[in-house]
């Protein structure tokens, strides 16, 4: 396993799960049906074409053996602004292809800023990753798991006032623990 995909599991594991960012990441975790592909590309048309054909791959796997996906971009893509322009191609891309039913993109990067919030706000952490890496979510599981959660809406604004409570220093060190070797 190469250092970015032992990484994001870290990452996973302690943050989206340990601070239960996303309540429903624990069971495709733990039932190891989490799809971690790595993309080495470094210019910004080779990811997009990489997360092109995984979306495409992605599409075709049954959910009992990959329910979510994460592309992770281990070289490319430092600079946030490109990776909103390949982020919102992708997008384009997805309902062009009539798949924007089937599969979603969740979006994390090391600096996620949310529009309209500082930079240092630790509220941004919540889609602050070890790389940036693109999160395709099956929307059957998706409507699934939000049917059987009490109040949906309430996970965004509790995880903003979660991190805001543990600061940026501690998101920081948290972040930076994944990759600690």
């Amino acid at each position: 396993m190469t250092d970015a995909i032992a990484q994001t599991r870290c990452w996973v594991k302690k943050v989206v799960i340990g601070l239960n960012l996303c309540p429903f990441a624990r069971v495709p975790f733990e039932a190891g049906s989490i799809r971690y592909q790595l993309c080495d590309a470094v210019e910004d048309d080779a990811v997009y074409a990489a997360l092109i054909r995984e979306l495409a791959d992605f599409a075709q796997l049954p959910p009992e053996e990959a329910e979510t996906g994460l592309l992770i971009v281990s070289q490319g893509l430092s600079d946030f602004d490109c990776y909103l322009d390949v982020l919102e191609d992708a997008q384009a891309a997805l309902e062009e292809a009539g798949l924007e039913g089937m599969l979603q993109l969740a979006s994390f990067h090391p600096d996620y800023c949310f529009a309209g919030m500082e930079t240092g706000d630790p509220a941004n952490y919540t889609n602050r990753s070890p790389y940036p890496m693109f999160h395709l979510i099956r929307q059957d599981g998706l409507a699934a798991a939000l049917e059987s959660w009490p109040d949906p809406e309430s996970i965004p604004q509790r995880n903003v006032a979660l991190l805001r409570e543990l600061g940026l220093d501690g998101m920081r060190t948290l972040l930076e623990s994944c990759k600690q070797p």
